[in-house]
């Protein structure tokens, strides 16, 4: 049978004709993934994002990776016997923590997923938010409010920071030497110190600098739910804002959606919560009419 008569072969044509006019329009645009839970663990799928990300850099778009690794980071510290400690379900990274996180983020994880992307015909370099002065740190500043006394008290979680600022010159360079930038979400204070950033905030700040078509939040859920399971595939700032109020959204996936609002109000044009535990989340979610996440724009 020739491929002009293959069902299978006519069907992977039409599929490519749909994606034009989504491959004309990303063209030369950035799309910031932040890449990390249970689908950095298993194989099969490291394998599928791998091949996604480097597809994406084929046909002409930036992808920038922004990984986690707090299973990774605890595995470490449990094996080299540094206690951990929480304040109100927070890890408090002392200098011990800190290193170990470094470490981890720094060293094996971020040159395993440049492994990866190499294998799947990629171009890849690790890098941290230190390397050429990417992001900018300052100590992430928590309170809690005591139930009893109702008295605010100021959290103290160690070397934990937020980007204060991001320069994305370096971002700039690898991308345009048609390489992709593997990033772990560390980075130096003005204080000289290192900070341990959470990987979705350092994602979402970047996106935001960049001006990136989108930030995509690989995550262990479809993405956002509505009280009866269904998946929600378009929400605004305002409707986030009234899921929260009556309890829709609640738990970690209010974090996530308040780092995507900053992102698309800060300069990125949406963000997505998606899948990462579903073949080709990314793919399908921008190449198809269908989508598979919850996209999330300023307006």
């Amino acid at each position: 049978m020739s491929a002009a008569n293959d069902p299978a072969m006519l069907a992977k044509a039409e599929t490519l004709v749909d994606a034009l006019p989504y491959l004309q329009r990303y063209e030369g645009r950035t799309f910031v993934v932040k890449y990390g839970g249970h689908a950095m663990g298993d194989p099969d799928l490291a394998h599928d994002f791998a091949q996604d990300v480097v597809l994406l850099k084929a046909v002409g778009i930036n992808p920038v990776v922004v990984h986690g690794g707090g299973p990774q980071i605890g595995a470490m510290l449990k094996k080299v016997g540094v206690e951990s400690s929480f304040v109100d379900g927070l890890r408090v990274t002392d200098k011990a923590t800190a290193q170990v996180a470094e470490m981890v983020l720094s060293g094996s994880i971020n040159k395993e997923l440049v492994g990866w992307l190499s294998g799947a015909g990629g171009k890849a370099i690790g890098i941290s938010g230190k390397d050429g002065g990417l992001v900018t740190a300052r100590k992430l500043s928590r309170t809690s409010r005591d139930p009893d006394s109702n008295i605010e008290k100021v959290l103290d979680l160690g070397f934990v920071g937020e980007p204060h600022h991001v320069d994305t010159r370096i971002i700039e360079t690898i991308s345009a030497s048609g390489m992709i930038p593997v990033i772990a979400p560390i980075a130096a204070g003005e204080d000289g110190a290192t900070y341990n950033i959470n990987a979705d905030t350092m994602a979402g700040a970047i996106a935001a600098a960049l001006g990136a078509a989108r930030l995509f939040l690989l995550t262990d859920v479809s993405g956002v739910l509505d009280k009866q399971g269904t998946l929600l595939t378009d929400l605004t700032p305002a409707d986030i804002g009234r899921m929260k109020d009556d309890g829709t959204i609640s738990g970690g996936m209010i974090p996530k959606l308040e780092t995507c609002i900053h992102a698309v109000e800060a300069g990125c044009e949406a963000a997505v919560v998606l899948d990462g535990r579903v073949p080709h989340a990314m793919l399908l979610e921008m190449f198809t009419s269908q989508g598979a996440g919850t996209l999330i724009r300023a307006a």
